[in-house]
């Protein structure tokens, strides 16, 4: 049986150390599927249960000398009864990729983890290890760490620029203890490479035994080319040094790395935001006692104990007590819901009022929380195709660099004749321009904050690949039942006869229908409100055409026109109201009270608010919009001109759904198709891109692409325009990329001489073009886009709008 894992990968440095480990990955047997993404530090893998297990792929990970935590569920959501100690036993110091030279790396066990700060070690872990820093360090703590290694070099390259030529032309200085020039060059060179470049060592290590050639072998080449040629030219023969060039150098490297980390940490929020939802703590009853546990530590089958304020740690069935819960962090649904026994409560959801116990149903990965943080790991980790082509350009781009590396010493030394300072300098200027950052870093980056912006407003993408689909659809299909409309009866319009009012209609009739459970009765129940209902005898149910009931002495009649028929009550006082609102499709209940008819209620399914906005929005953005339904045509065209759609489908039968969707895709469109998720599967699975709408907590729902937890058709205009804007910054974070390299390796190679660039300037192109690229990426959050909030984790009270009472169809 195949499963999907996600896995933390630390010490990934670049796309083609990402790379790597899908290369070693891929070949283990039983495995189906790697995708790795380094932007997130994680790695989905599809493999059969049967014949590989996690285990295995763990130590795989950890051979490619990659550090592994182990599956990448946050730690405070993991099955109670997963030994967390085992699971971190591979954490060796050594994977950490920032041991001191010469110190022998010891292993490092974690212990179990088991509150909620431990949730941020997913992609954050994975980012610490990639730049050097220790396991558990938060953004913050990496920030500051590199910003150390920064300083530290930036402080060694003050005194190195004063010591070298330009500096000795300003000021006299004269080396220390009676040093000779050079060897102090040397040592001041040897602070400012060692310790700051040590990750870039030990990645370029790395990704050379896994047969990949990445950025980090690039500038170790730069740096290590021009630190060696001046050891050499400092011992052992006379020429030129690099001290200076190299260890400016590395300053911009440093600093291009520190602000590419940041960017990248500000990718993982939406994750952060959705784990930090659950406590870290819960009270359940043990033997009796009420005893505070870690929130995995919660087995299946716990009672828990909630009182007022307390955030629910797992899902669950109601035993005793009620309140109400605020849902909306996880469904969006603004008003509290009430809860009473048997009734599912979802973990990291907030108890409002009122104490109850209940029965632990889901805990660990199983609860809803995990299953979206799951979701979202699953789509940040996968490929859209201009990804794929862009990895596929980063491989080359590094072996095209070296062999033109090469190729620019051999003609500047051999060739031209020109002096080795001159050739070195612009072979180093090759290596260090072509650093592929910007081009790996270009579209994982705009998918992370995209599927995370999705997932902070309910809009859960399945894959990178949903969402860049999304951009492309020609027309939406809308199930009108559930999606455009409520779903559920509405009273829409009453119309009484001569000497009745509508409150005295609705009394009436309310009083009849308090005693039923029809949905009919309930609608009337609704509108009647707080108008007092009056006593009722003789209540009986008449199978087909309605209900009878003496009310105020009198007998009364509510039902179908064959129930007045039957009883001889004269309709002709409003026969015209009666067929008026027939023709709209309204279910008309009729009320006789005293052998005569009072009044006609009409009954209907309500539009949502919002959706006549929704189709509006669509189809200002040039996608038509089409309405699926399986009631006659004349009902479906009266509703779809209220809502301005553009296409019906009427009198469609369930199992015919997905051949209504076919059929406009044979007319060459790209089709969505928005539906509840239930008995619309073939549909969706037809579709280019099925969106499963009022998903709730439901989440897993295999037949749809994109997952709207709310029930608002404005998220689909939403994940369009969310689609959209992340596609439009992939491609511009390509276009800049590509751009990039092909002004920078003629320059870098001195084609273009006697104008050049210096390493250093190298440096600073390279390491702002990987800098803009990320923040290009992170400026995608502060896009306005339709029903997308910003800087709000999933959904809360707030509403969207204020919105209308609803419509009727």
């Amino acid at each position: 049986m195949n499963t999907n894992s996600t896995f933390e990968v630390g010490s990934l440095l670049s796309s083609m150390s990402a790379r790597g480990v899908e290369k070693q990955l891929s070949q283990l047997p039983g495995v189906s599927a790697v995708q790795v993404n380094y932007v997130a530090g994680s790695a989905s893998v599809t493999f059969d249960v049967d014949t590989i297990g996690a285990d295995r792929i763990r130590a795989a990970i950890e051979e490619c000398g990659y550090h592994c935590r182990g599956e990448a569920t946050p730690r405070h959501l993991c099955a109670p009864h997963e030994d967390a100690g085992h699971a971190h036993a591979h954490a060796h110091a050594h994977d950490h990729g920032h041991a001191a030279p010469g110190v022998s790396p010891k292993a490092s066990p974690k212990p179990p983890a088991a509150h909620v700060h431990d949730m941020d070690h997913g992609g954050m872990d994975a980012m610490a290890h990639e730049m050097g820093h220790g396991a558990g360090m938060d953004a913050k703590g990496m920030a500051r760490d590199m910003r150390n290694r920064f300083w530290i070099c930036l402080a060694f390259t003050v005194p190195i620029f004063l010591y070298a030529p330009m500096g000795m032309s300003f000021i006299k200085l004269a080396p220390p203890f009676g040093l000779d020039l050079n060897v102090w060059l040397f040592a001041l060179a040897s602070g400012a490479v060692i310790y700051p470049a040590w990750p870039f060592f030990v990645a370029a290590g790395r990704a050379l035994r896994n047969g990949v050639l990445n950025m980090a072998v690039l500038v170790v080449l730069s740096v290590g080319t021009g630190y060696l040629f001046s050891l050499g030219a400092t011992f052992f023969f006379k020429g030129a040094q690099f001290y200076e060039a190299v260890s400016v150098l590395l300053v911009f490297i440093l600093l291009g790395h520190w602000l590419e980390m940041r960017a990248r940490a500000g990718a993982s929020e939406a994750i952060r935001a959705l784990m930090e939802l659950a406590p870290p703590k819960a009270t359940v009853l043990r033997n009796g006692v009420e005893t505070t546990v870690a929130t995995s530590e919660v087995l299946a089958g716990d009672i828990v104990l909630i009182r007022p304020g307390d955030k629910i740690p797992v899902d669950g069935e109601v035993l005793e007590g009620g309140s109400q819960v605020d849902e909306s962090m996880l469904t969006g649904e603004s008003m509290p819901v009430k809860k009473t026994v048997g009734d599912t409560v979802i973990g990291a959801t907030i108890n409002k009022s009122g104490s109850f116990r209940y029965r632990a149903t889901k805990v660990g990965a199983d609860t809803a929380l995990a299953q979206i943080v799951k979701l979202v790991q699953q789509a940040q980790n996968s490929k859209a195709p201009s990804q794929l082509l862009a990895d596929r350009a980063s491989q080359w781009l590094v072996l095209v660099a070296f062999l033109i590396g090469l190729a620019t010493f051999g003609v500047w030394y051999f060739v031209l004749g020109q002096p080795v300072l001159l050739a070195l300098t612009l072979t180093i200027t090759v290596f260090v321009i072509a650093c592929p950052d910007a081009l790996g870093l270009a579209t994982p980056m705009a998918v992370m904050v995209g599927t995370g912006l999705g997932a902070m407003n309910g809009i859960l993408f399945k894959n990178a690949s949903a969402l860049e689909d999304a951009t492309k659809l020609d027309v939406v299909i809308f199930d009108k039942t559930g999606t455009l409309t409520l779903g559920q009866p509405d009273v829409v319009d009453l119309a009484v006869a001569q000497g009745t009012t509508q409150d005295d209609l609705l009394q009436i009739a309310g009083s009849v229908e308090k005693l039923s459970e029809h949905p009919l009765a309930l609608a009337i129940l609704k509108r009647a409100g707080n108008l007092p209902l009056e006593p009722v005898e003789g209540f009986n149910n008449v199978d087909g055409m309605g209900t009878e009931a003496m009310v105020r002495g009198q007998r009364t009649l509510l039902g179908n026109r064959k129930l007045m028929d039957v009883n001889n009550v004269d309709l002709n006082g409003l026969s015209a109201d009666s067929r008026n609102l027939q023709g709209q499709g309204r279910t008309v209940v009729h009320v006789a009270h005293g052998g005569r008819l009072i009044g006609l209620i009409a009954i209907a399914d309500a539009v949502r608010p919002t959706s006549a906005a929704a189709v509006a929005a669509l189809r200002a953005k040039g996608v038509q919009v089409a309405m699926l339904t399986g009631d006659n045509r004349a009902t479906a065209e009266r509703i779809a001109r209220d809502l301005q759609v553009d296409i019906v489908l009427a009198d469609v039968l369930p199992g015919d759904k997905a051949a209504k969707v076919k059929e406009l895709q044979a007319q060459g469109k790209k089709v969505g198709m928005v539906g509840d998720g239930i008995n619309d599967a073939p549909a969706l699975t037809q579709a280019d891109v099925g969106f499963a709408i009022g998903a709730g907590t439901d989440v897993a729902m295999e037949s749809a692409d994109v997952v709207l937890m709310k029930s608002d058709p404005l998220d689909v205009v939403g994940a369009i325009e969310l689609s959209r804007a992340t596609l439009h910054k992939m491609h511009q974070n390509l276009w800049w990329a590509v751009g990039y390299n092909v002004v920078a390796f003629p320059l870098a190679a001195g084609v273009f001489y006697p104008f050049t660039i210096s390493p250093e300037v190298a440096a600073i192109a390279m390491s702002g073009s990987s800098a803009l690229v990320a923040i290009n990426a992170l400026m995608l959050k502060r896009t306005r886009l339709t029903g997308i909030r910003r800087g709000q984790a999933i959904p809360g009270a707030a509403d969207r709008t204020a919105r209308a009472a609803p419509a009727a169809v």
